[in-house]
């Protein structure tokens, strides 16, 4: 049996799909239920910030045609995992420094993951979503919901070219929704499209597709935009405390939970337009895409957890933590979070490293990325002012140790010497040029 079917299922079968509420999940489901289609509708609760009222979601779903709809609360989840790659430093993808915090991979795990469980107490077995064969998502709900049910089979209706053909493209699945009595507005479209979660927003498409754009088309929706001089910022500073690499506090208040806490820090580092980042990625598919992603809390929670581990781990375990890390971070991006190589990773991590990580960060936030750190304590710190102290102290080894040291190294020195000389002998630009003409060496 086929497990990805590329055309419409039998009239009368239960079809589950992620909504969202937008045009293409809209045009989906009515196009759907007009061929007979039994579609429940599932909406994940995931704290999104542009959406403030899910039970509207539920609503467009029902008056579209779906059989039934229901709102996932996955917040706690997706807090949850959130705050396991942050602790595991799951984030593979940076521009100058400024990384993205994987938090719409994130909202597909968890997403995915729990549709499929409450498909199974529907007796649902189709499940599809609103992503395009163009994307990550694709392959993200694809992995997800295979993971979670072996016997699950993949209807998705942009893979079908039936819908394709028909509904390819906004304009068209605008004009068949205008047909059928149930038109979406497009007056106030925005020039780029917008998913959110309570862990992050990603702009992309449409203008920004264009790298001659620039962020400040975006208006936020997690912060303020803090590139405008006429919006005023005031200096802020707040304290983070960890404990065994899990965020508990915010300026001494602790949280019924870790959605709160994320929410509190959302509101804090938004303030300040933290976690701002303009990035040209790869996709899964081997092409490249462009987005500006929100992340404040995330932000903040790194700057004060990466802070404290730097104190923390000697040099092998922050080795360990940037190359598992990153390795951990490209697998979240392809959908791979829960894996098994993954789930090895992030417990090598969470009981190795991050259990390691308690104490308080205090910063000064300013303006976007703008920040200084003013004070870290530590429980416990391979970081010790009186070992490497510029003043006079006992130290942790004397002038004769250290002279020992150098002494020992010497060997090394004299092999590095010994190859130098040995390349010396060789024109490098020469040897450049030599190269593609089958030409040998040439030696001084």
């Amino acid at each position: 049996m086929h497990t990805i079917v590329d055309r419409l299922p039998d009239p009368g079968e239960k079809l589950g799909l992620a909504f969202s509420g937008g045009l293409d999940t809209r045009t989906a489901v009515a196009w759907l239920t007009k061929r007979g289609m039994n579609v429940y509708a599932y909406t994940a609760d995931l704290g999104q910030p542009d959406e403030p009222n899910l039970g509207a979601v539920l609503a467009i779903a029902e008056t579209h045609g779906a059989k039934v709809a229901r709102l996932i609360d996955a917040r706690e989840a997706l807090a949850r995992e959130g705050v396991v790659a942050l602790a595991c430093g799951a984030f593979f993808l940076q521009t100058a420094g400024r990384k993205y915090f994987n938090t719409t991979p994130l909202g597909r795990a968890v997403t995915a993951t729990l549709i499929v469980r409450a498909m199974r107490e529907d007796g649902v077995n189709y499940f599809g979503d609103g992503s395009t064969h163009r994307g990550n998502d694709i392959e993200r709900f694809f992995r997800y919901g295979l993971l979670e049910s072996e016997t699950l089979r993949i209807y998705k209706p942009w893979l079908d070219q039936a819908f394709v053909a028909e509904l390819g493209g906004r304009t068209e699945m605008s004009q068949y929704l205008a047909q059928i009595g149930l038109p979406y507005g497009t007056t106030d479209e925005k020039a780029y499209s917008t998913d959110a979660n309570m862990l992050g927003a990603t702009h992309e498409a449409k203008a920004l597709e264009k790298l001659g754009v620039s962020m400040h088309v975006v208006d936020p929706i997690m912060g303020v935009a803090f590139w405008k001089r006429d919006v005023p910022i005031e200096n802020e500073t707040v304290e983070v405390s960890f404990a065994r690499g899990m965020p508990f506090a915010l300026n001494g208040s602790t949280f019924s939970s870790l959605t709160e806490l994320i929410r509190q820090a959302n509101q804090i580092a938004g303030r300040h337009g933290l976690g701002m980042s303009d990035q040209i990625e790869n996709r899964v598919i081997f092409a490249k895409s462009r987005g500006i992603y929100e992340a404040p809390a995330m932000a903040l929670l790194h700057i004060a957890y990466e802070r404290l581990l730097s104190a923390i781990a000697p040099q092998n375990l922050l080795e360990l933590y940037e190359t598992l890390g990153r390795k951990l971070g490209r697998w979240l991006y392809e959908g791979r979070w829960f894996d098994p190589e993954a789930e090895l990773v992030k417990r090598a991590l969470l009981e190795n490293i991050a259990a390691l990580v308690t104490g308080t960060v205090t910063i000064e936030l300013r303006r976007g990325d703008d920040y200084s750190i003013v004070a870290t304590d530590c429980q416990v710190a391979t970081y010790d002012a009186e070992r490497l102290s510029m003043e006079r102290t006992d130290g942790a080894f004397s002038p004769s140790d250290r002279i020992g040291q150098l002494h020992v190294g010497q060997a090394a020195i004299h092999d590095a010497r010994a190859l130098r000389g040995a390349l010396d002998r060789y024109d490098v630009l020469e040897l450049g040029e030599s190269f593609g003409r089958g030409a040998g060496v040439r030696f001084r």
